[in-house]
């Protein structure tokens, strides 16, 4: 047991619980006068005071007690799932007590009971009352049976219980849609409250004085489905498997849980009683706010109407989406979107789509040994409008390609950077400058500027030395391209003659 520490709340609210940040069901949903169910790994407490001190502690328990303790005002209990073996106690606005935080418990499903005594508001306290005290009685558990009034409050109010809206949170947190974050962000690191390595399956325990049913079928859960099927009068399987007709235009596939559990409903002389063996201590509490749905309101799903909704949200997302990348593709590609292997060269596809779109599509039509022919009438074009086809160097560099033999080393190392390097110092080559138009794009204003014509047309021959004769044919006729400036039009009209 931990000594009485204190511990400021606010709104007449603390929290308790074993996963820090874990995100829940809220408040007002279901609950009493002193614990509001949260989820799986937390609820909430509720106080006289409403913005102060109260004293609190927490006892850790050996067995269940055998019986409920005297001298307190309220007496409520809630199942949590506590991975790592820590339960923490803070206020609303996150203030804690040190001997509340990180309290060792034990590892898995665990049972917590709240009392709590002298709940006055600060407005009717006066110096001669006692503090306002809280105590939380601990114990491992291996069945997940619902929240309960052990003691209510006299003067506790009756608060609207929302079955249907647990059950929709529930399930939701089952079936989390991904983040939409970067591809490539990093990947969180573990979250030790969250290692739940080891830890032993367990079950979810509900019980109806009236008869209920469990029918076999198919629970709806947008891109996956539940499979109850039964296996004799009083067994059924629960097993998660993909739809068969999903909702979502990019489906999940994960599964909750790969591993199929047993469904029991067996009756007795007080009853009904309803055991979900062999589940994920992680789900216990959620499955046992979706059961609870299921056998009080048989057929009523209230999470699907939130999916289909949805989905119609991501299917207008998607669609919209695919509009602005099929604007955006017609305008950087000239026209339809292109095969995926044209798309994901590293040539200059995109930029000869622009000038000529036809050209480029015929180019991706031919075949390897005319593509290898294509670029090579592309260089020898491009090396003649420039000077530079006599230039001795270049001449047998281009003559080795057109032979199919390799390039000089000067042409094929780090890009070509040593043979445009001589190309630039070489006192034979010619200097003569040529005009490049660039046409007004959503990235781009439209501009001219004037180019050493040399230095636009060497990338064609260079360009000789890609092994993927495809890229070899786009970057040579690009390039060969520039190189002709203002006459680049009819460049293109016998580019397209001689590819036919």
């Amino acid at each position: 047991m931990t000594e009485w520490a204190r511990l400021f709340v606010s709104y007449c609210q603390y929290d308790v619980f074993t996963v820090p940040g874990a995100s829940g069901v809220g408040i007002y949903v279901l609950g009493d006068d002193l614990v509001h169910v949260g989820g799986p790994n937390q609820f909430t407490g509720f106080c006289g005071i409403h913005t102060g001190w109260i004293e609190a502690r927490v006892w850790v328990l050996s067995a269940p007690p055998a019986e409920v303790d005297a001298g307190w005002d309220a007496i409520s209990e809630a199942t949590l799932w506590s991975p790592s073996g820590r339960l923490s106690v803070v206020g609303l606005m996150g203030g804690g007590a040190e001997a509340l935080t990180d309290v060792a418990v034990p590892r898995g499903l665990i049972r917590v009971r709240v009392h709590a005594r002298d709940r006055l508001h600060e407005t009717v306290r006066v110096d001669g009352d006692p503090p306002e005290r809280h105590e939380l009685h601990v114990w491992a558990v291996d069945e997940e049976t619902p929240w309960r009034t052990v003691l209510a409050d006299p003067g506790g109010r009756g608060w609207e219980q929302k079955p249907a809206k647990a059950a929709e949170w529930a399930m939701l947190s089952l079936v989390p849609r991904p983040s939409g974050g970067p591809g490539g962000s990093r990947p969180l690191p573990p979250d030790p409250y969250r290692d739940d390595a080891g830890l032993s399956r367990v079950a979810v325990v509900r019980h109806r004085s009236a008869p209920v049913e469990v029918p076999a079928g198919v629970l709806p859960v947008g891109d996956l489905a539940v499979r109850l099927e039964r296996v004799d009068d009083e067994t059924l399987t629960w097993s998660w498997s993909t739809a068969d007709a999903p909702i979502f235009p990019e489906p999940l596939t994960t599964l909750p849980d790969d591993e199929p559990s047993t469904v029991r409903l067996t009756s007795g002389p007080d009853g009904f009683t309803l055991r979900h063996e062999g589940v994920l201590g992680r789900h216990a509490v959620t499955l046992g706010l979706i059961w609870d749905q299921l056998l009080d309101d048989a057929g009523s799903y209230p999470w699907w109407e939130t999916l289909r909704r949805q989905a119609a949200e991501a299917t207008a997302q998607a669609e919209k989406a695919r509009r602005l990348r099929a604007a955006r593709d017609a305008e950087q590609w000239g026209g339809p979107p292109p095969s995926d292997r044209l798309r994901r060269l590293p040539s200059q596809a995109r930029s000869l789509a622009r000038m000529d779109r036809p050209l480029l599509d015929h180019i991706d039509a031919l075949s390897a040994t005319r593509q290898r022919e294509a670029a090579c009438w592309a260089a020898r074009r491009a090396m003649r409008v420039a000077g530079l086809e006599q230039i001795g160097w270049i001449a047998e560099a281009l003559a080795a390609a057109e032979a199919a033999r390799p390039l000089p080393r000067s042409f094929t190392e780090q890009g070509g950077g040593d043979a445009f390097r001589r190309l630039l110092s070489d006192p034979e080559v010619p200097h003569t400058t040529v005009t490049l138009r660039w046409e007004a794009t959503a990235f781009r204003t439209p501009r001219v500027t004037e180019m050493l014509q040399q230095a636009a047309a060497f990338p064609a021959l260079l360009a000789l030395a890609n092994d993927d004769p495809l890229v070899a044919a786009i970057d040579a006729i690009y390039n060969a391209a520039l190189a002709h400036g203002d006459d680049r039009d009819r460049f293109l009209t016998d580019a397209h003659a001689a590819l036919r």
